[in-house]
């Protein structure tokens, strides 16, 4: 078992909680930070480690498939926006985790 990974994910999954949290809120994130009692830097901090590890995820599998680039029988799905185009060969899982992610973020 490697707890360093875990403890990685664990933190992630938290900041994508408050990150969820403050955009439920309808807050701004100054007001948000005040009232949850987190340092802005600190907020951002986690955002940028957040994408940080969308991208990596994304280009790890994106390696595994191939890069489908937007054309005919491209389904363009916009979360927040960010725009992914997905096609009849787009794994599922790989789908669901950036839908995940994606909603996750402000």
């Amino acid at each position: 078992m490697n707890t360093r990974k875990v403890a990685a994910e664990f933190r992630l999954v938290h900041w994508a909680q408050v990150m969820n949290e403050r955009k439920q809120s309808e807050l701004s994130i100054r007001a948000f930070c005040e009232q949850a009692g987190i340092k802005e830097k600190t907020y951002y901090y986690w955002q940028r480690k957040l994408r940080e590890a969308v991208c990596a995820e994304l280009l790890a599998n994106s390696q595994n498939e191939p890069f489908y680039e937007p054309g005919v029988g491209a389904l363009p799905i916009e979360i927040n926006g960010y725009r992914v185009f997905v096609s009849e060969d787009t794994a599922p899982e790989l789908l669901a985790k950036t839908c995940k992610v994606l909603m996750s973020l402000c």
